[in-house]
């Protein structure tokens, strides 16, 4: 098959694959050019309430594929920024479930998610030191935000891969799986996802990704959406909630 994004709903998780197995997942041009678009039409998708980002077979994404970025270095960062950004904005939960090499470009796009998961023996780096490429700012923020100052300039200066153990030590996953469990576990904690509230979810995520300027929003949405009451009916009378708010209001 030819390098591309696959993609499916199921109970509500919409699951997006990096599918280039010849090269470790490496993202081409057209795949990162593709990643933006298709994260909008799950973000409008009603029936997606949570995303996960994998790569096909047994690694995750080793990159970004040199042979087909025939422009500039920084037109090839242009394009690997906007789908970040994309990934980044997308308005509904976020995971990135990692096997095998998460370096590069790969690095990028599971850092732009809320959470990630990792089966045992991952590797992670962020290699431009060794292109000599200035890795962009908006990537940088979002990787000293997640493992602070002192990790990303070990891993932006020397461009060499960390395991799990430090991966986790440091804040850049947040869950390591034994070998043959990520799939499992990923399903379970998405449902999860899927049976909360998407009120809290887009609040807090916009809360945590830095907006200071939207109290008032949310406060509105919260007296208009009945989650609140419904989370606490469904506290009393023991049983699970049906909340209905969904990020297009």
């Amino acid at each position: 098959m030819e390098p591309e994004l696959l993609y499916g709903v199921t109970d509500a998780v919409a699951t997006v694959v990096l599918h280039h197995p010849a090269k470790r997942n490496a993202m081409t041009a057209a795949m990162w050019r593709a990643l933006p678009p298709l994260l909008e039409e799950l973000a409008a998708d009603p029936g997606v309430r949570a995303l996960v980002v994998t790569g096909a077979g047994g690694t995750f994404c080793a990159g970004a594929d040199i042979s087909t970025l025939q422009g500039s270095a920084e037109e090839a960062q242009e394009l690997a920024v906007r789908a970040e950004e994309a990934l980044a904005a997308f308005p509904k939960p976020t995971l990135a479930a990692v096997k095998g090499h998460c370096v590069g470009g790969g690095a990028q796009l599971a850092a732009a998610c809320d959470l990630r998961f990792a089966e045992e023996g991952a590797l992670f780096g962020v290699t431009p030191a060794k292109l000599g490429i200035v890795y962009p700012s908006s990537a940088t923020r979002r990787l000293v935000a997640l493992v602070g100052p002192a990790t990303a300039k070990y891993l932006l200066f020397s461009g060499e891969l960390i395991d799990t153990g430090r991966a986790l030590r440091t804040g850049l996953i947040d869950e390591v799986l034994p070998s043959g469990e990520l799939d499992e576990r990923v399903a379970e904690f998405t449902t999860v996802l899927v049976s909360r509230s998407q009120l809290t979810q887009a609040a807090a995520k916009e809360f945590a990704n830095g907006r200071a300027d939207r109290d008032a929003h949310w406060t509105a949405q919260a007296r208009g959406s009945g989650d609140t009451a419904e989370g606490v009916a469904a506290f009393l009378e023991r049983r699970q909630p049906r909340f209905t708010w969904t990020t297009s209001g």
